[in-house]
C-alpha cells in the first residue's frame, strides 16, 4: 500500500510512519509544496553473494598475455619515487 503525505505531516507522525513501513510493509511517497521529495519503503538488504557467484564470475576473467608481467614492471618502471612529506617535530 502507498500512502502520500506532505513534510510537514511527516515530522508530525513519524514514528507512526515508521511503524507502519517496518510492521505492515506500508511504502509512503513524502511531497513538499505539491513535489515528491522521497519515498519511504521498507528496508530490503542486499542479496547475498554466494562463494559460486564469486567462482561463476573469476571463471569469466581470461588469463593475462605472456608480457603482461613485463608490462607491469615497464609501467612501474615510469613512476616517479614516492615523496613522504616531513614530520613536523
Amino acid at each position: 500500500m502507498e500512502t502520500t503525505i506532505t513534510a510537514t505531516e511527516l515530522s508530525r507522525r513519524l514514528s507512526d510512519v515508521l511503524n507502519r513501513v517496518k510492521y505492515r510493509g506500508e511504502r509512503f511517497v513524502v511531497q513538499r509544496n505539491g513535489e515528491t521529495i522521497a519515498t519511504i519503503t521498507p528496508f530490503s538488504p542486499p542479496p547475498a553473494v554466494t562463494l559460486d557467484d564469486i567462482i561463476a564470475k573469476v571463471g569469466d576473467f581470461s588469463v593475462p598475455g605472456d608480457g603482461f608481467a613485463d608490462d607491469l614492471e615497464a609501467i612501474q618502471a615510469e613512476q616517479p619515487p614516492a615523496e613522504f612529506p616531513e614530520w613536523p617535530d
